[in-house]
């Protein structure tokens, strides 16, 4: 192996931190505006439907991970399902780059937010230089190694986390624990397929879990504290994101939330609080993405390292020192750069969702079909999962096509792409191999 992967080097503590970090880091501070602009005044209900769907698709990982902990998490799953074809190696490129998107997602929050400190009209060239300067300053990080994510990931977790509680109930007891009722007009034209549409883009608040699974093979007790992590970091992050959204709306209507949706929690704490409110909420969202962005750099790289021993993307060197796992950081970090700097935080995350998604469901459909005996799962869960992933991403797509068809466009050619050169590049390594097989086999006569 040429990955330097460190056996139990992530404790439960550290992988729910690093868990929760990814999660909290895109999920509040990024879509809680996106959401409401789907489902109107539902908007925490959808919150919490898609907690739901997230702990049936958290099943299909659970299993298989308790069974065979790899540090390849998803792509692992994928193999064991599909084996080495066209889908497990699309599949799995679509999760590394569905976890790249969510990262420039969490990128540009941090400009968004940071931005609210300074009196400009919206940042304009400024969100997506400070998004760049962020995922350098992270790409800088992990260049540290397991040990120092570690120990970021738990002080900045408890300190988010923390900071948010606290934003959160200081804008409520500002509030009287009420709810704005201002939001009426926009609650009477919210639609079922509005309402499922802002529960796909709430499920990309808590795919952060998938983190957890791509880190399999360095946990600590990894059969059993993989899904403890995943269980325990999906509870953790529903509970912060229900406080969160009951306070944001205490204090803004839904017009107000969706107005304001790229920076809607430190708008919430401006009535109560004035600048200091927005400067507060500011620098706990400035953690909170910073942290999650190192997180979850710290898991894709690996991931894309590990489908590089396993033979399902090329690799090249480009000249740079170090290791593959060091270099698939690199391409981790440019590609990540190069969303941030040129899609806005709306397209960013209807492309996350699409691709997670469609993603979601191969895995489900992987374990459904091949693995559910050998890992003991149980065939309604799956079912239900597929279900649940295909209705959101459905309704997603036709309310996004009719609104900008661009962004679907995109994400289908995407998908094709992404396809395409899978089968290219599998089917030339088996030729590759063959060859070289004859080669060895001819050789071996000749002597």
């Amino acid at each position: 192996m040429t990955t330097n992967y460190q056996k139990e080097s992530l404790t439960l503590i550290g992988t729910i931190a690093m868990g929760t970090g990814v999660m909290i880091g895109a999920g509040i501070f990024a879509l809680t505006g996106q959401v409401a602009e789907f489902a109107g005044a539902l908007f925490p209900l959808a919150f919490i439907i898609a907690a739901i769907v997230s702990g049936f698709s958290a099943y299909s990982y659970i299993k298989v991970s308790n069974k065979y902990p790899s540090a390849g998490g998803i792509a692992m799953i994928l193999k064991k399902a599909y084996g080495p074809t066209t889908i497990t190696g699309a599949a799995a490129l679509m999760m590394a780059i569905s976890m790249v998107i969510n990262e420039s997602l969490v990128a540009r929050t941090f400009g968004t937010y940071t931005l609210q400190l300074f009196d400009t009209d919206g940042g304009g060239i400024l969100v997506p230089l400070l998004a760049v300067a962020l995922i350098i300053f992270a790409f800088l990080v992990n260049i540290a190694g397991n040990q120092v994510i570690g120990n970021i990931s738990k002080i900045t977790a408890a300190l988010k986390i923390g900071g948010i509680l606290i934003f959160a109930f200081a804008i409520l007891l500002a509030a009287g624990f009420s709810v704005a009722p201002e939001s009426s007009g926009v609650a009477v034209e919210t639609s079922l397929t509005g309402f499922i549409a802002g529960v796909a883009l709430a499920i990309l608040a808590f795919k952060g879990f998938t983190t957890i699974t791509n880190s399999g093979g360095e946990v600590k007790n990894p059969n059993k504290n993989v899904g403890r992590a995943i269980m325990g970091s999906l509870a953790i992050c529903l509970v912060v994101y229900l406080t969160v959204v009951w306070a944001v709306g205490s204090t803004l209507s839904v017009e107000e939330i969706i107005k304001t949706k790229n920076y809607s929690l430190a708008e919430a704490a401006r009535p109560a609080f004035g600048t200091l409110g927005v400067w507060f909420t500011v620098a706990i969202a400035i953690i909170a993405t910073a942290s999650g962005l190192f997180a979850s750099i710290f898991a894709v790289s690996r991931m894309l390292a590990m489908l590089t021993d396993m033979n399902l993307i090329p690799h090249k060197h480009f000249g740079m020192p170090g290791n593959i796992q060091k270099h698939t950081l690199v391409y981790t970090v440019v590609l990540a750069a190069f969303l941030a700097a040129f899609f806005d935080l709306s397209r960013i995350a209807s492309l996350g969702a699409i691709f997670y998604l469609v993603m979601d469901i191969v895995i489900h459909w992987g374990v459904y079909r091949h693995l559910r005996e050998d890992v003991g799962a149980q065939s309604s869960i799956l079912i239900t999962a597929i279900v649940l992933d295909a209705t959101a991403l459905g309704v997603f797509v036709v309310m996004k096509g009719m609104a900008d068809p661009v962004i679907i466009i995109i994400a289908v050619i995407s998908i094709i792409i992404i396809a395409a050169f899978e089968k290219f590049y599998l089917g030339k390594h088996r030729t590759d191999e063959t060859s070289d097989h004859d080669h060895n086999h001819a050789g071996a006569e000749t002597h």
